[in-house]
């Protein structure tokens, strides 16, 4: 059961649709290169880029017996994704189907700027201490230009966020409080912001193109292959029977598809607009249904192996290696996706929800058609937890691995093709280029912080302010959070919080892992919170429901995002640190709270319950789910297992009771 083309859902967000390019919206300006040139341009470029972070991720120039400066490599990729920004999003943030002549003028200046500095960069680094005029003219052409794209590609958000930190640079010997910091002069911050390794090409642009790229390269091989199509009808077969079922094949098919796109709107838009309309024809309201695809796909950059770009940025951050961050995002990602099944399957049953009929394919029949989808995930999973080999060579072994059974097998007539390397390279350049404006943007931010000490400062002031009570921490951490984070992408989110915010949860005693956990989940919140929800505001866009009422009910629906981070923080045991037991008793209460949880704020069990039958519900779960070995507070570790054992006994006296009433009613 193939997903159908979606003509709207990419312009959903016009300029914030994470790693994809959409054709929406019509540039400004005359546009005499016509379309062959934006069309080739955009090609060649896409196709440069991804074969350059390809070449550099095998460590090529190596094998040819030669030495590049990192700083080479990365100047070219800005170089590269600076001409694919400007060749696809107009100076009012518009996705533009032609190229105006100013655009392309522009692309190319970044390019040969980009060109000159690679070529020449040895001579240009021993001149940077002196910040000559050529320096200095080459810095602000790379910072300017990469500005400009990062407001085009991200929109006014994350832009006045760097453009803030900018100003904060140069007035910081004069700001109050803890906040103060070393004054920048405008010469100096320039050219550390354009050459400095800590700034524009730092952390977050080595990670973006030496891992992520590979990663999306393996996702679209997947798709182009007919993997997208392979997990819908996975989860239409496993699901689509049930009660509830469109709305689970959205959960189980988001999940599967979050493994391919790490991002949320790109999900939403492929996976919402065949499983939204199935939901509204089976009785979803169109809020509900909008909501549902919003959380669901939300969780995509969740959801181990692959998770989403910030986490690999994580693994650089904290330097741990990759497969333990994903493999510790393992239990959170199951309670998230366990409270949202049983969310929407408690759902359909208070609104007597018809079944699906029209599923016709049973499991075993799709896997005998698509088994071969399995062996790339397979491979990755080898290559890179069991082998130990780095997050990228995983990635491109897989994606190996993924071409050779893609041209050997087909599904349901989609089947690789030799031309497809072209097409895949080049559509990977350019839904990375975004991306790597972003990171770039970033990049900015985290130089500032360096150089001016201000992360230092925050961290002193946030503790100072929540007295090292770590609820009060944690509080004003997650309303920064998603302040920092509507309207901007996972990544950049993930990066300012992780300076701004993380250090002081670690101060506060939070171990490292967990700190950044709960950034990137409440980071990520985001996307379902108003004001700026903007998967909420994709899904709305398909289902046809209003964007708030969509967000309000995305917040309700995918309550448990908001309680995984405090759950975790409190008790690690649910990132795997601790022993064995704690870690099994922990998240078997954990589970079992959750469902109590949602039944409270569904408000059905058989049949619909009331206020005070809820708010029962509510407590006993809140109560399961809070881990016995937590950090701050001391809780008896009995309270979750007689949380659980009460509220097992209220179900059954409650099913019992309602099942001798019903077979009462029968018999008169």
């Amino acid at each position: 059961m193939a997903v159908p083309p979606n003509p709207t859902a990419a312009s959903a967000a016009p300029h914030l649709v994470e790693h994809e390019i959409g054709s929406s919206g019509e540039g400004g300006g005359t546009r005499e290169p016509g379309h062959w040139l934006h069309r080739w341009t955009a090609t060649l470029a896409g196709v440069a880029l991804t074969s350059l972070c390809l070449a550099w991720a095998c460590n090529v120039p190596y094998l040819f017996g030669q030495a590049f400066y990192r700083e080479q490599f990365l100047v070219l990729v800005l170089g590269l994704s600076t001409v694919l920004a400007y060749n696809s999003v107009d100076w009012r943030g518009k996705r533009q189907a032609g190229l105006a002549v100013h655009d392309f003028l522009l692309g190319l200046v970044g390019l040969a700027v980009a060109l000159y500095i690679c070529f020449d960069y040895e001579r240009l680094l021993g001149d940077v201490a002196y910040r000559t005029e050529e320096v200095l003219v080459l810095s602000v052409v790379i910072v300017l230009l990469t500005l400009e794209g990062l407001r085009r590609v991200t929109g006014m958000g994350l832009f006045i966020v760097v453009l803030t930190f900018i100003a904060y640079a140069m007035v910081a010997h004069l700001v109050p409080l803890e906040i103060r910091g070393k004054q920048q002069n405008p010469i100096t911050l320039a050219v550390y912001l354009g050459f400095d390794p800590s700034a524009i090409f730092g952390t977050p642009l080595v990670v973006g193109s030496t891992i992520v790229i590979m990663y999306i390269l393996l996702g679209d091989l997947l798709t182009r292959a007919g993997g997208g199509d392979f997990f819908m009808d996975i989860a239409t077969a496993t699901m689509g029977r049930r009660r509830g079922g469109p709305a689970k094949i959205c959960v189980v098919g988001s999940a599967m598809f979050g493994t391919i796109s790490g991002s949320s709107i790109s999900s939403v838009a492929s996976v919402g607009v065949f499983t939204i309309p199935m939901m509204k024809r089976t009785g979803y309201t169109a809020r509900d249904a909008g909501a549902i695809e919003a959380v669901a796909s939300t969780g995509g950059q969740l959801a181990p192996p692959v998770m989403g770009a910030a986490a690999f940025l994580m693994a650089e951050f904290i330097e741990m290696p990759y497969p333990e961050i994903a493999l510790a995002a393992t239990i959170p990602a199951i309670l998230y996706y366990w409270g949202l099944y049983w969310q929407v399957d408690l759902i359909a049953g208070r609104e007597r929800l018809q079944r699906l009929t029209e599923v016709t394919e049973t499991v075993g029949q799709v896997m005998r058609d698509g088994w071969h989808f399995l062996v790339p995930f397979i491979a990755l999973i080898l290559i890179m937890f069991v082998w130990r080999t780095s997050p990228e060579l995983a990635a491109i072994g897989a994606s190996v691995v993924m071409f050779l059974v893609g041209l050997s097998r087909s599904y349901r007539g989609k089947r690789l093709k030799i031309s497809d390397v072209w097409h895949a390279l080049s559509s990977t350049g350019r839904n990375t280029s975004d991306l790597f404006m972003t990171l770039a943007g970033a990049g900015i931010v985290i130089g500032i912080l360096s150089a001016t000490g201000l992360a230092y400062a925050l961290t002193l002031l946030l503790v100072k302010v929540a007295g090292l009570n770590i609820f009060m921490l944690l509080a004003v951490a997650a309303v920064i959070s998603i302040i920092l984070g509507m309207g901007m992408p996972t990544t950049a989110v993930y990066v300012l919080l992780a300076t701004l915010i993380a250090p002081s949860l670690i101060d506060a005693g939070v171990p490292k892992l967990a700190a950044h956990m709960f950034i990137l989940y409440f980071g990520m919140l985001s996307m379902i919170t108003p004001p700026v929800a903007l998967a909420a505001f994709a899904a709305a866009n398909i289902s046809k429901a209003g964007v708030m009422e969509t967000a309000w009910a995305a917040c309700l629906i995918g309550w448990t995002k908001f309680a995984l981070p405090i759950m975790f923080v409190l008790s690690p045991t649910l990132l795997l640190i601790g022993s064995a037991e704690q870690i099994a008793m922990d998240t078997i209460t954990a589970l079992v709270g959750v469902y109590f949880v949602t039944i409270g704020i569904v408000g059905y069990f058989q049949e619909r319950i009331g206020w005070p039958y809820r708010l029962l519900m509510i407590l006993i779960g809140g109560l399961a789910v809070v881990p016995s070995a937590s950090v701050g507070v001391a809780i008896p570790w009995y309270v979750s297992v007689v949380a659980v054992i009460v509220g097992s006994l209220v179900l059954i006296l409650d099913y019992k009771f309602r099942s001798s009433r019903a077979a009462a009613a029968d018999a008169a």
